[in-house]
């Protein structure tokens, strides 16, 4: 839906507009999740008093023409190319008007605005003034200071002021909101969203301003709340100061993570927004034909053979009724001026996306970390990898081979040893041993007092603790416990490891246990708080009654004290 070509200007233009470089909104709206009315199917009385200016009838504006034609509420065609305006009317009548006589002329009841971004504010406030209920394209504005000018004209003039986030009104979309709202998947825990095609190419604006505000809409709207953190990263190609393709991360207060990837040198075109909760997932594929747009994907965790296992039943196609959603889009502006319903991409919604676009804008702006490899005392870490968001403080060893990726802060006084993998989102140190081929996963903590050996491995979302008994309120930092975690040992996902405690070499912490113990060498634990379930061999296998490994056929046995060894 990468549609409004001029709906947007490029960021680095919009900086001659003086925007504020912490762009927190002050006009109150609700963060909570509301109800909104929903598009109607047929037009309610009052709805064909409505007639509509379109202004602005570029790449986007002459579908709003034909959209609104089509709905019977044209009035008139407002652009500065007469030979566009004279096309349209000629195919969908309405009247050619200028702005002054649309505004002017008591029968044109509302205007839709689909010209340039950094017109939006003045044409929408002249718009309001005139007595007019306006629609205008994404963004609303370029300026937060303007968008909260705007709600509060339309607030005292008693005008519908609506925003074209234009996935609201796809069924496909509304679907996965409902789905997502019935709390069939659970906890809502990661969301990410992919638009990508080659072309059509823009020389006015960033990629994140074309294309990211039909996500970001979409994400918002599923959270229910405002983001706390926006984190962008882009690259240009084709022009130096134009980024072709970017990245946009938001973390959640409720814990929710998004991600969103949105390009115009994709070799294929993809559309999906994917949502993800503890009890399973649903997809938003709008490339897929209508019968494959949506799908459910319900899983479970089970346990095989002492192991923790996914399962999932395949995706189960949700059902879609056809419709246009700009169509749809416009039959609800219709009904909310005819009305004075609440518009379901009210300016208060608008106002929340043109906030995070601002915030990744800063953050593109933002100079990133130092490139790997970087320097500590003068001299490269060789043969290391570190990605631009993450950050080393000095006083830092790594080892050779070793990857620091996106988002990873490494304290001071931390080694690493040699061919380490950091995943996304991870924290180590200050004062943090960690051995030689280290895997530790995405969103993992390793405070000070822990030691991995080598060949650990520390799954996504793990915790490690250094109180016993931590207080917000009283400090505790006399109180840390030293954790060891032994050669070759395995912690599964969302395990939790109390501190002061041993985890022996090769052992197996199972997903979400909670270990509370020390955990001897070979042991495979699981539960709340873990027990163990086994044996395991070096080579991460099951030991069953003989002992012996079944991929190495390495053997191993049992001391009269209950320990297993590897048998010589």
């Amino acid at each position: 839906m990468e549609h409004s070509s001029d709906a947007h200007i490029h960021p680095d233009r919009a900086a001659d507009l003086d925007l504020p470089q912490e762009p927190v909104a002050t006009v109150e709206y609700s963060r909570t999740r509301r109800r909104r009315s929903a598009p109607a199917a047929h037009a309610r009385p009052g709805v064909s008093a409505v007639r509509v200016a379109v202004v602005g009838c570029g790449y986007w504006g002459k579908n709003i023409v034909r959209a609104v034609a089509e709905l019977g509420a044209l009035e008139a065609v407002v652009d500065t190319n007469r030979q566009t305006v004279d096309k349209l009317v000629s195919t969908f009548k309405g009247r050619p008007l200028s702005l002054e006589a649309a505004l002017a002329d008591p029968s044109v009841t509302a205007v839709a605005i689909a010209a340039p971004a950094k017109a939006h504010f003045s044409l929408a406030m002249q718009a309001i003034t005139a007595g007019k209920h306006v629609f205008v394209e994404k963004p609303i504005a370029l300026d937060l200071g303007e968008a909260e000018t705007l709600i509060r004209a339309a607030q005292a003039a008693s005008r519908v002021l609506m925003v074209g986030h234009l996935l609201h009104y796809h069924r496909g979309y509304q679907a996965v909101r409902k789905i997502a709202r019935s709390g069939d998947l659970g906890r809502l825990q990661y969301i990410y969203s992919n638009r990508l095609s080659l072309g059509k190419v823009r020389r006015e604006e960033d990629v994140l301003w074309s294309f990211a505000p039909h996500d970001i809409s979409m994400v918002l709207d599923l959270v229910g709340e405002d983001p706390d953190s926006v984190i962008a990263a882009g690259v240009p190609v084709l022009h130096p100061s134009i980024r072709d393709t970017c990245h946009v991360d938001m973390g959640f207060p409720s814990g929710v993570k998004a991600h969103i990837f949105v390009s115009w040198l994709h070799p294929f075109k993809e559309q999906r927004l994917t949502v993800i909760g503890d009890r399973g997932a649903v997809v938003f594929d709008d490339v897929a034909p209508l019968e494959g747009k949506v799908k459910r994907f319900p899983y479970t965790v089970g346990w095989a053979g002492g192991i923790p296992t996914p399962r999932t039943d395949g995706g189960i196609s949700i059902p879609l009724a056809a419709g246009e959603p700009l169509k749809e889009e416009m039959q609800h502006f219709l009904e909310c001026c005819a009305s004075g319903a609440r518009p379901r991409t009210d300016a208060a919604e608008g106002l929340r996306v043109l906030s995070v676009l601002r915030r990744g804008s800063v953050s593109l702006s933002t100079p990133p970390a130092p490139e790997a490899p970087v320097r500590l005392n003068g001299v490269r870490f060789p043969g290391v990898h570190i990605d631009p968001t993450a950050i080393v403080d000095a006083d830092v060893e790594i080892g050779e081979d070793s990857k620091i990726w996106h988002f990873s802060h490494i304290l001071a006084a931390t080694r690493l040893g040699r061919k380490v993998v950091v995943g996304q989102n991870v924290m180590i140190g200050p004062n943090v041993r960690v051995g030689n081929g280290v895997k530790i996963q995405n969103n993992v903590s390793v405070y000070a007092g822990v030691t991995l050996e080598d060949g650990v491995f520390c799954g996504p979302s793990c915790v490690f603790t250094n109180v016993l008994e931590p207080r917000a309120e009283i400090e505790r930092k006399n109180e840390f416990r030293e954790t060891l975690v032994k050669r070759g040992a395995t912690i599964g996902a969302n395990a939790t490891i109390l501190c002061g405690r041993v985890i022996g070499r090769y052992a197996f912490i199972a997903a979400g246990a909670v270990v509370t113990k020390d955990v001897p060498d070979f042991a495979m634990v699981a539960g709340v708080p873990a027990r163990q379930v086994g044996w395991v061999s070096k080579h991460g296998r099951r030991l069953g009654p003989s002992l012996v490994c079944r991929d190495t056929g390495e053997r191993y046995r049992l001391t009269p004290h209950g320990i297993l060894e590897e048998a010589s």
